[in-house]
């Protein structure tokens, strides 16, 4: 059974393009563009879930939403157990950890990055220093600290598991993708080449073939 995928471009949702690539699993992909505004999504994708957002997918009748569930019923699913450490294993722990840290940790200090920058840049000089004297108090210091807990993670291992590429991986991949592109990845040889690493393994690039613009990643070649 084909999954259909709505797919954004520029978000995301380019983490189950890839993740369905890993697993060989047969999909579609239906394409939104963004706004070219407010770059938010457009209205079509609240006629597939009611918030409007992207990644969804529909197989066999079943519309699942959020990264972090269609990431674990792709696995479930489609003969993931590969991309899953041992149960029980140190690397599980460490699997379960960046899988949900992606979202739950790492994205909300991206966002807010991005909105800061954003409303920095509507405002007259005096109120655009202000917001720019909060991003510094808080906001930049909670993004450094995230990515050097990636880097000193990687220190045991190629991959944030361990020595093989997990679903935890995937997941993460965008929020380092995003920080590299709003504030760089600073002094961290680690988690630049782990970075790296993942935007060079066949299946990612056969993604973003499959998905289209995708601002994120590297150049081809």
């Amino acid at each position: 059974m084909t999954i259909i995928v709505h797919h954004l471009e520029h978000s995301r949702s380019q983490r189950v393009l890839w993740l369905l690539e890993e697993l060989g699993a047969p999909y579609e992909v239906k394409r939104y563009a963004r706004d070219p505004v407010t770059r938010l999504a457009p209205p079509e994708l609240r006629a597939v879930h009611p918030l409007g957002k992207s990644p969804v997918i529909e197989e066999g009748g079943h519309t699942i939403a959020e990264t972090g569930a269609i990431v674990e019923y792709l696995l479930e699913r489609h003969n993931g157990g590969a991309l899953i450490p041992q149960a029980g294993s140190e690397a599980h722990l460490r699997y379960r950890y960046w899988l949900h840290f992606a979202e739950g940790s790492a994205m909300p200090m991206l966002v807010m990055t991005l909105l800061f920058n954003r409303l920095a840049a509507g405002m007259p000089p005096e109120s655009a220093a202000q917001v720019a004297a909060l991003q510094h108090a808080y906001v930049d210091p909670q993004r450094r600290a995230h990515l050097d807990l990636m880097e000193a993670d990687l220190a045991r291992g190629p991959y944030l598991a361990g020595d093989a590429l997990s679903a935890a991986d995937v997941m993460m991949s965008f929020p380092a993708e995003a920080a590299a592109s709003r504030g760089g990845l600073g002094e961290r040889p680690l988690l630049a080449a782990w970075l790296a690493g993942l935007q060079a393994r066949p299946a990612y690039r056969a993604a973003l073939a499959r998905g289209g613009p995708y601002a994120y990643a590297p150049p081809a070649g």
